[in-house]
């Protein structure tokens, strides 16, 4: 179990004015952390991914370190070692990428709304781990960002989705799990690995700046060979009850 400590600021005008603090209590990394990020995202081929992904680790951390949220992982041991898997997780809030993506020491890509991808720092950071905007109201350019993944992943890039397509609004209640999404698993025939997350859109909803407490569970992986006989949608109901068992497990104290 590994333990975060973070003050990320925000919703609306909190969000703001907590991301202003986040920024103020790292002032003086800021200029230089920023500056390289934008310059990683614009020569995104000229970097190697491990570096890349150890800078926006490093931004994320320091957030972290200088906050005052207590984020609690577990888990670590399942990420699988071998390039090549899908990473599905229940989606939250805002916060929930970040916190992965400063935990998982693996480089990620990620599929995200389309409306989130052109917010400024996730949009770099989308830059830096060549991930892909989705419009959900366009079938053919999802079908589109389904199959890039996929072959991204046959070629041995690792990827997360996030398969409710957008956040819950429900606390920790999980809204439907799109088959759709596991087509990259499917056809990619690689290692899907669950993601709960619990309270963590406390992180950004919660008004004013007490501490608040999150959970980040990386589950057992279920490798290809045992779900090689199911449809997308029925792979995306064990994921889905698995994610859910977790958080009941410690949600209830279980």
């Amino acid at each position: 179990m590994v333990k975060y400590k973070a003050r990320i600021y925000g919703n609306g005008r909190k969000i703001m004015n907590r991301i202003v603090m986040m920024v103020l209590k790292n002032l003086w990394i800021v200029p230089g952390a920023w500056l390289k990020l934008c310059r990683n995202a614009k020569y995104v081929d000229s970097v190697p991914e491990i570096d890349r992904w150890k800078h926006i680790q490093f931004i994320l951390r320091r957030a972290i370190k200088g906050g005052n949220v207590d984020l609690t992982v577990t888990g670590l041991e399942n990420i699988p070692a071998d390039a090549g898997f899908m990473m599905y997780a229940n989606h939250q809030g805002l916060f929930d990428v970040l916190a992965i993506a400063a935990t998982c020491d693996i480089p990620l890509g990620a599929v995200l709304k389309k409306e989130l991808y052109d917010v400024p720092f996730l949009h770099q950071i989308a830059l830096c781990t060549k991930s892909y905007a989705m419009d959900r109201e366009d079938v053919r350019q999802s079908l589109t960002v389904i199959q890039n993944v996929t072959e991204e992943v046959k070629k041995g890039r690792n990827y997360l989705i996030f398969p409710e397509g957008t956040r819950s609004k429900l606390g920790n209640e999980m809204l439907e799990f799109h088959g759709g999404s596991f087509r990259c698993a499917t056809k990619s025939k690689c290692t899907v690995l669950p993601v709960a997350l619990i309270d963590s859109f406390k992180v950004l909803d919660q008004k004013g700046s007490k501490p608040v407490s999150m959970q980040l569970h990386y589950l057992q992986p279920i490798p290809y060979e045992e779900y090689q006989n199911m449809k997308p949608a029925e792979l995306a109901a064990l994921v889905k009850e698995r994610i859910a068992a977790k958080i009941q497990a410690c949600t209830q104290g279980g």
